[in-house]
């Protein structure tokens, strides 16, 4: 069929593994170890040290993967970590070959698997720009037309000539995806893309992405981020363990992700300090969602409260630290932002120590449907992010026919981000109506 973009058919990728089986890298870490490899093995030599042989156990990072992609369609792709969903786009840009089975592609492909990875760093934004291009086979002619809406879209004009080794991270982040959104290929390959950046600059590439899926451009979008997933994509496949578990509408595929714990949960802990996310000032130990008994909560009724759990260890005093909660809901929209306004730390400098914040939502208050938090740690004068994490834990809001909660009698639709019990008071009084 000429309408299809992309066939993967009865796809399989088999790795040999040894006995110390490394987590999945990304592709610059991949492209680096190919050339380093043989240096390490070399250095271990010369230092005595023994080299690990390959053991012929076989492990599957993907199997019997079947799937089509429509031109102009923007397809989701989910699933927990070690799901194949790098394996998968490692394939499709032909960094890796399959096992078994193919993957048909119609059109020049652009890929943003890391941000940045097609980058020179000794060159200047504008000579990237220009590599990039020349890379997909682009005449500079067709560059040149472009060059001006990929500067104003990464708002770099000033540091275009600047070589990119110069530039802070969210300026490198804004020029790659630029450079991917506008140059000329049929087909966009995005991989968590979103995961670095402000809000708005994210919401910005939200709406590129939608626009290229407008004007007949293929897209495939890996995130964790379901939000994200939820807004930008209709259809979404579900990865687990190397299998297509669900294939279908995004807010299925979403609700079934989270309710069976293929993605976020409603409790996420780092047990190991040395992976938690922070830094030399603070760092995360877990963030959790309670019942009022106490209970972890993946599923929580519309009329009940519930209670988020932020444990979190200073580690430097004397910063005034502000931990805060983002809460999001399926379509990508923010309810509402929680900061903590404890009294005994408010504006206080904090102590090193372990300490355990919780803010409780009350029922009757949250619109049913899932719920995904992004967490902060932050100083405000002079500000400084600790810590971020977007989709540290998510929950479903299970709605009610019950009388007792906002929707009363009515059993329709209930639009909105939030579903609040509010009291209402009439006064009546008996008299004459006056008639014309």
């Amino acid at each position: 069929m000429t309408d299809i973009a992309i066939r993967v058919e009865h796809l399989g990728k088999k790795y040999y593994i040894g006995k110390r089986q490394a987590g999945y890298a990304t592709i610059r870490e991949t492209l680096t170890d190919v050339v380093l490899d043989p240096f390490r093995r070399m250095a271990k030599v010369f230092r005595g040290q023994p080299i690990a042989m390959d053991t012929n156990r076989e492990f599957w990072a993907l199997k019997d993967i079947s799937f089509e992609v429509k031109q102009g369609e923007v397809l989701g792709l989910i699933g927990r970590n070690g799901a194949g969903k790098s394996t998968l786009l490692k394939i499709l840009t032909r960094i890796t070959d399959p096992t078994e089975g193919q993957a048909l592609i119609r059109g020049r492909v652009g890929s943003l698997l890391e941000v940045g990875s097609g980058f020179h760093p000794e060159l200047t934004g504008r000579e990237n720009v220009y590599l990039n291009g020349a890379i997909l086979g682009m005449k500079k002619v067709e560059i040149d037309a472009k060059f001006d809406e990929i500067v104003v879209f990464a708002e770099i004009d000033q540091f275009i000539d600047t070589p990119v080794k110069h530039y802070s991270s969210g300026m490198y982040m804004r020029l790659a995806f630029a450079v991917a959104a506008h140059l000329e290929t049929e087909i966009l390959l995005v991989d968590e893309v979103l995961a670095v950046g402000d809000m708005r600059f994210q919401r910005k590439c939200l709406n590129k992405m939608q626009d290229i899926g407008k004007h007949g451009r293929t897209v495939l979008f890996v995130s964790h981020n379901m939000p994200a997933i939820s807004n930008l994509c209709q259809r979404t496949i579900l990865l687990n363990e190397g299998e297509i578990i669900q294939d279908g509408p995004s807010h299925q595929v979403v609700g079934r992700y989270l309710s069976e714990g293929f993605g976020g949960s409603a409790v996420r802990e780092w047990p190991d300090p040395t992976k938690a996310p922070g830094n030399e000032v603070a760092r995360l130990c877990a963030v959790r969602v309670r019942l009022r008994d106490g209970q972890i909560a993946n599923n929580v009724d519309i009329r009940e409260p519930i209670a988020i759990e932020v444990e979190f260890d200073v580690l430097k005093p004397n910063n005034i630290l502000l931990p805060h909660l983002g809460f999001w809901n399926e379509q990508g929209i923010c309810a509402f932002i929680s900061l903590d306004s404890d009294p005994e730390w408010k504006g206080k400098p904090r102590p090193t120590g372990r300490y355990i914040s919780s803010v409780t939502i009350p029922g009757n208050f949250l619109a049913a449907g899932i719920m995904y938090l992004n967490l902060a740690i932050c100083t405000l004068e002079p500000f400084h992010l600790f810590i971020h994490e977007r989709g540290v834990v998510a929950f479903q809001v299970l709605d009610s026919l019950d009388r007792n909660t906002a929707r009363g009698d009515y059993t329709g639709a209930m639009l909105g981000v939030v579903r609040p019990l509010l009291e209402w008071n009439t006064q009546f009084s008996p008299q004459n109506l006056k008639t014309q």
